[in-house]
Formats: C-alpha cells, structure tokens, sequence
C-alpha cells in the first residue's frame, strides 16, 4: 500500500461500555448552525441568545431526541425528563450527544477545528458537503483523491453535518453518500502511523466512535447509498447506518488484519448487523464480500442497478420523510433501546413506548385520519 492510500483497516478501542441510567433533567445544547435548505450546510457560531431560541422538547413530544438506550422508565418519570436525560447521558456537554465513558471529550468542537499543529489535522475545505431539501438532508463523503478515508478532519466534518440543526423538525431523514468510485476506504493510515503517537490514535477511534453512536441515537433515520468499495472504516459506517441501499458493483471488506491492524471498531457494527460467523469471516481473512452477498446476509437493506441506485434510495427517502418525525424518532429510539434487553423487558419497554406513542398527538390524528378514510396531517 502507497503512502498517500488511506487504510484499508481499523482498530482501537471499541465503542464504550453501557451506559447507566441517568433520569436527571438536563437541557440539550441547541448547535448554532444558520439554516439554508437548499444551499450547503456550513456551520456558523450564534450568540447564545440564538442557541436558547432554538425548540426544546415538550411533554407531548416525548422522543424528538430520542431517550436514553438501557434501563427501565422509572415510576413517574415524565417523557420529555426521559428524553432529556437520554440526551445527557450521551454526552449533551460535548459536540454529539454522545456520552464518553473514561474519554475525554474531543479537542474540536461543532463550531470549529481545533489548532492545527502536530497530531491535528491543517485547517483546509470541508471534507463532506451537505444540502437539504423537503426534509432530506443529502450528506456527501467528498475527498475522492484519498478514497473518502474517514482521516479525523473527515469524521468532524461528519460529525458537524450529522448535527447541523438535528432538533429542527424540518428534518425527516438523512442520506449519507460519496464522490467517486470508493464510498470509503476507512482511517487514513497516515494518521495511524508511530509518528502521530497513542494520544492521538486514541483521539481518532474516539472521533470515529462518536460518529458511528451519533448515528444510532440520531432523531431521525439515516440511510447509507453506497456506490463502490467500502472497506474497514467504511464498511463500518455503512453498518451503523439505519438503512443501506447499494448498487451492485458495491462490494464490502475489514481487510485490516491483513496489514497487522485487526479491524475492532468496525467489528462492533459489522457483528450487530450481520450473524456472527459472517462477520467473523470477515474479519478473520479480510476478504470482500459483494454486494449480493451483503443483501443475503442483513448488512443491506436492498440493492439495485447502479443507475437505479439514487432513484430507489431518495425513493425511501421521501417516503420517510412524509411521515410523523416525533413518531420516527420515538421508534427509532425504542427499537434500538429493546435490541439489548431480555425478551421480557423488551415487551415491557415496547408495550411502554406504544402507550407514549398514542399520547403524541400525530398518532391520535393518524387514528382519526384512517377511521375517516382521509390522509392524515402531521404536526410539522
């Protein structure tokens, strides 16, 4: 492999340890980003008189932020402490909501990209475009000269976009895609080598960890449209990913372990999305797997022509982004948080969230819409 190619594996530390509960209220950060539907997302520091404009959450709109993943509702907790609290748990002091058990939190915030200097990456264009319109927000891997690496400027970018105005109800869902032939190649090994040192590795795992839980506990669903290779990193993000639609010249690897360098991480996703054996395969000889073979084994969703390929994925879109967001986000959360659980416990937590569901208002006028035999109007 050349100097200038990005890693084709991954490694580090894995994704955190769970999470306890933490039912105290908290306030969740509003991002300061200037909305633009139809024009890049760029992020802009606002006053924090801006930042407390922004809409929070309310008793009847219990999991516009989702709620914390593991545990149990206490008695008496209303919807939107649990909610808030879930947030808190993830971290809602830091740039992603995301709880950093014994790390500390990441050198560059939303609003900026940390000093440049060694083990920092040089200040320079934004590695990712974002625009938005009619609720889809289209998120673009744009450094096709290094294969889309997920290099620590990458996944900030990522990161930056993934939150842009994620409390916005104008947002319904997201599409994360990639300029060239290589939807990723996984870490830049340039950051990985002696040089940059542990203290840094250590922030980049932890950059690439947060964006792959920023995923899970987004509000609303993100789909991966994945044309092309993705390897390690790559694979890993298409993994997270909530749906992923590939054409079929895709192909998908954790080649790491071919280059000294087992891909744990990625492990993390691959083994939740796919049966352990396959993935294990994977990770053991590091060998490709095509697109077909992806489908067959639960890593996509549907593959199609890659002509096809972003007809059928903003197809998907637009059909969830004409649906209920409040209602999405709360399922989006309790599927998630019943993943982990016991068979019973997940019918507790289930059977409980049913119950929160028929108290959004957006349900009782889905209701109401069937029986009357009308489309329903949704509250955003």
């Amino acid at each position: 492999m050349s100097e200038a190619a990005p890693e084709a594996g991954n490694g580090g530390r894995g994704g955190g340890g769970r999470r306890g509960p933490a039912w105290e209220k908290s306030r969740i950060k509003a991002w300061a980003c200037d909305p633009r539907p139809v024009s890049p997302v760029t992020p802009s520091c606002r006053s924090s008189a801006a930042r407390n404009s922004h809409p929070r959450l309310s008793e009847r709109q219990p999991a516009a932020l989702g709620v914390e993943l593991g545990g149990v509702r206490p008695p008496g907790a209303s919807l939107a402490a649990m909610a808030a609290s879930g947030l808190r748990a993830l971290g809602a002091k830091g740039p992603g909501w995301l709880r950093r058990g014994p790390w500390a939190p990441l050198a560059a915030g939303f609003c900026s990209r940390g000093p440049a200097g060694v083990g920092r990456p040089e200040p320079g264009p934004r590695l990712t475009s974002a625009r938005q319109r009619d609720g889809i927000r289209s998120i673009v891997l744009n450094n096709p000269k290094r294969r889309n690496a997920l290099s620590l400027a990458m996944l900030k970018s990522l990161q930056s976009d993934l939150l842009h105005e994620a409390e916005s109800r104008d947002l319904k869902v997201i599409v994360i895609s990639a300029e060239g032939p290589v939807f990723s190649s996984g870490h830049d090994l340039k950051e990985l080598t002696a040089e940059q040192g542990p203290d840094y590795h250590a922030e980049v795992f932890r950059a690439c960890s947060e964006v792959m839980m920023l995923i899970q506990n987004h509000p609303v669903p993100i789909i991966a449209m994945v044309n092309g290779l993705a390897t390690a990193a790559g694979c890993q993000l298409v993994a997270s990913c909530d749906i992923a639609v590939a054409s079929d010249k895709s192909s998908f690897a954790t080649p790491g372990v071919t280059i000294g360098l087992f891909c744990s991480t990625p492990g993390v996703a691959v083994g939740r999305a796919l049966p352990r054996k396959v993935a294990l395969e994977m990770l053991f000889t590091g060998e490709p797997m095509s697109a077909q073979e992806a489908l067959l084994h639960g890593l996509l969703s549907r593959v199609v022509p890659e002509e096809r390929l972003e007809e059928e994925t903003m197809r998907i879109a637009r059909k969830v982004a004409s649906l209920s967001r409040p209602v999405l986000s709360l399922g989006k959360a309790a599927f998630y948080r019943q993943l982990a659980q016991d068979l019973r416990t997940a019918y507790h937590l289930a059977s409980q969230t049913m119950v929160d569901n028929l108290g959004l208002p957006d349900a009782q006028e889905g209701i109401q819409a069937f029986l009357q035999k009308r489309d329903p109007v949704w509250s955003h």
